[in-house]
């Protein structure tokens, strides 16, 4: 699937690939079957099971109400390859908002469901009302000027070399539907201990469909993307990596708030730091704006976070 001789896939099939792989479907009233990621190695993206759980639970809320927070916890790491069951629970219907909650489950070897993710998802009929906002947007470079994020991943695994495994070389070159630019080192650019905040812009690699055609896919998109970066938020005070085998972590909560509506497929700025870490821990917040610098969303996550022990 791909118009290029060299069979990279263009930028248009990519998104159409992340658009496949967040539309779940529909096996009852409550229940959802999510795709696994087509190439998929080792664990499941966070963000993927994050973003399908949204779209099961969005299927089940009436026309009018929109998604305005989640609150989910990672229970086990889900496995690449077989797919993934979401089982909503309609907790409350009121006439300005919804409730419901998700679970996500696998099956075992032995063929038994174990559940991966919990979330529950708040919705509301969207209303006028009182209007503040003391966030602003981080001073920082337009993405404009900015390499992508792709093109430093090519000149670091060049220089690398046989530092990183062929495993690693696929997971970190690997064609992505989100585009990313940074403006500053992430942790697998950087070996030096920095200050906890990062900043970079993202959007789909090709158009989604209007956001008025459908406006939970876009939430469902930045649900995906705000998986990005975060945790790694974390490392840079200590100038360690997971991408050089020098940490070991996962998710294990993650929470949005959205504040507005926003076009995945237009550049949004993520601005984010990380107050504290301890205790195989670390904790992470994030914002998003969009280029008129209105916050579009806020972000919460703690993981796991460890110094990979030698061999």
């Amino acid at each position: 699937m791909s118009d290029n001789p060299d069979n990279t896939p263009t930028n248009q099939h990519l998104v159409e690939g992340l658009v496949r792989l967040l539309t779940v479907d529909q096996q009852s009233d409550d229940t959802f079957t999510g795709r696994p990621q087509k190439g998929g190695m080792g664990r499941v993206f966070g963000g993927q099971v994050l973003a399908q759980a949204l779209q099961a639970a969005q299927a089940t809320v009436g026309d009018g109400k929109a998604a305005h927070s989640l609150h989910a916890y990672f229970l086990r790491g889900g496995k690449e390859g077989p797919p993934i069951d979401y089982r909503i629970a309609r907790d409350f219907d009121g006439r300005s908002f919804s409730n419901r909650r998700v679970v996500a489950s696998q099956k075992d070897a032995d063929g038994e469901d174990k559940p991966i993710l919990n979330l529950t998802a708040s919705f509301q009929t969207l209303e006028d009302g009182l209007e503040h906002a003391d966030a602003k947007m981080p001073d920082v470079e337009g993405p404009d000027s900015l390499r992508s994020d792709m093109d430093v991943r090519r000149e670091m695994a060049g220089k690398m070399g046989d530092k990183i495994s062929e495993d690693q070389r696929k997971m970190m070159l690997r064609p992505r539907a989100i585009e990313m630019r940074t403006i500053d080192r992430l942790h697998w650019m950087n070996s030096e201990p920095r200050e906890p905040r990062a900043h970079s812009w993202f959007r789909t690699a090709a158009p989604l469909p209007p956001i008025a055609e459908d406006p939970g896919l876009h939430r469902a998109v930045i649900t995906y993307a705000s998986d990005f970066t975060l945790l790694g938020t974390s490392a840079l005070p200590h100038g360690l990596s997971w991408m050089r085998g020098e940490l070991v972590g996962a998710s294990l909560d993650h929470t949005i708030w959205f504040h507005r509506e926003a076009r995945a497929d237009e550049w949004l700025l993520y601005a984010t730091d990380s107050p504290w870490s301890g205790h195989g821990r670390g904790f992470n917040r994030g914002r998003i704006f969009n280029q008129s610098g209105e916050l579009v969303a806020s972000i919460a996550q703690e993981g796991m976070i460890r110094r990979r022990k030698a061999q």
